[in-house]
């Protein structure tokens, strides 16, 4: 029978989770990176509809400004104009069904609303 030694501990063995915390902070935490691209989106909520326009988004995610009074874990329903060329399909209309994730205030741009994308449609073009 082989008896293996109890393994010592470094003496800052207790501050590990705080260390690691405080060098994981600045680490992105979202899967797809945000490209900024700055397009209209019509936000449907609660039966009301307002204008906006995109920061940043990804197949997964968006940052908005709206006048839209939202809360976190909204949902929303978008009408974006995709342009091509952002790995998003081929580009045109979508229609998103979203869920609201954070909410900011921004100083004359309305509402800052960062949602996640939970489903995505292309719309048909109407000729």
């Amino acid at each position: 029978m082989r008896i293996v030694p109890f393994p010592t501990f470094p003496l800052n063995w207790g501050t590990l989770s705080q260390r690691m915390t405080e060098k994981t902070t600045n680490i992105e935490r979202r899967s797809p990176q945000r490209v900024p691209v700055r397009v209209p989106v019509k936000v449907r909520h609660e039966g009301g509809e307002h204008a906006g326009l995109t920061r940043d988004l990804s197949s997964s995610g968006i940052f908005l400004y709206s006048e839209s009074k939202v809360k976190a874990g909204s949902k929303l329903e978008l009408v974006i104009m995709l342009p091509p060329g952002l790995g998003l399909g081929p580009g045109g209309w979508t229609l998103c069904e979203a869920s609201v994730v954070r909410v900011q205030e921004s100083e004359g741009k309305g509402m800052g609303i960062a949602a996640t994308l939970d489903r995505i449609e292309l719309l048909p073009e109407i000729s």
